[in-house]
């Protein structure tokens, strides 16, 4: 088994970004740092390689990997963090309750909403960076199937599967006020329709859900 796999990420450049939700009718800017972002989803192959093959998926070593929960998410971010030699980003509590994250940690971890959709903008100010079809797999063009990463056409900062192919959970909390613990996910995936694969879109789910077409992107702090 590889004691450091590597995966392929891609420097972002700082920026501000506008959020915004569609349920409260809110928005609200976030200044993001400088910061590192996977150049596409995380794969079976890493996942397997570092956290061990997921019951009941198998192949596709290039395939996103999917049927992961935000807690499997975080989990491998300290795992892949421990085998590289860096300072796991994430206090992990016994009971799976609550986690806290060391923000002057270098090791690898979930990008923050605001990171998210200010890396897959990538200086765009329209609700896609390029055409649906040349840049995401999406239930118009994807047979209902999940699809090898990087198969599309990049953002002009050179990350794939942005949108569609799975969606990605990201670091925040939801709404903790009327939702609790559920975590945020954005991208879309490969059975959404093309109104879902637009980089403002957010949606939510509880931390331990798994389903077929929610995976991660990996992130990471730069001094």
């Amino acid at each position: 088994m590889d004691t450091s796999p590597e995966p392929e990420m891609t420097d972002v450049p700082p920026g501000r970004v506008i959020l915004s939700d569609r349920r409260t009718r809110r928005t609200w800017a976030v200044e993001v740092a400088a910061c590192r972002i996977g150049a596409h989803p995380v794969t079976r192959d890493l996942y397997a390689r570092v956290a061990g093959p997921l019951p009941d998926i198998a192949g596709g070593d290039r395939l996103p990997v999917e049927g992961v929960s935000w807690w499997d998410a975080v989990r491998f971010c300290n795992a892949l963090s421990l085998r590289a030699g860096l300072t796991p980003a994430y206090d992990l509590r016994p009971d799976e309750e609550a986690v806290a994250w060391d923000t002057s940690a270098d090791g690898y971890r979930l990008p923050t909403e605001a990171e998210w959709e200010h890396a897959c903008r990538a200086g765009t100010d329209g609700p896609r960076y390029g055409p649906l079809d040349d840049i995401a797999w999406y239930r118009d063009n994807s047979g209902e199937r999940l699809h090898e990463v990087g198969g599309r056409l990049p953002n002009p900062w050179g990350l794939h599967d942005m949108l569609g192919n799975v969606w990605e959970w990201c670091w925040d909390l939801y709404d903790s006020d009327v939702y609790g613990t559920y975590r945020v996910l954005r991208g879309g995936g490969w059975f959404d329709e093309h109104w879902s694969c637009r980089a403002s879109v957010r949606r939510r789910s509880h931390p331990t859900f798994r389903v077929d077409d929610v995976g991660f992107r990996l992130a990471r702090t730069v001094s």
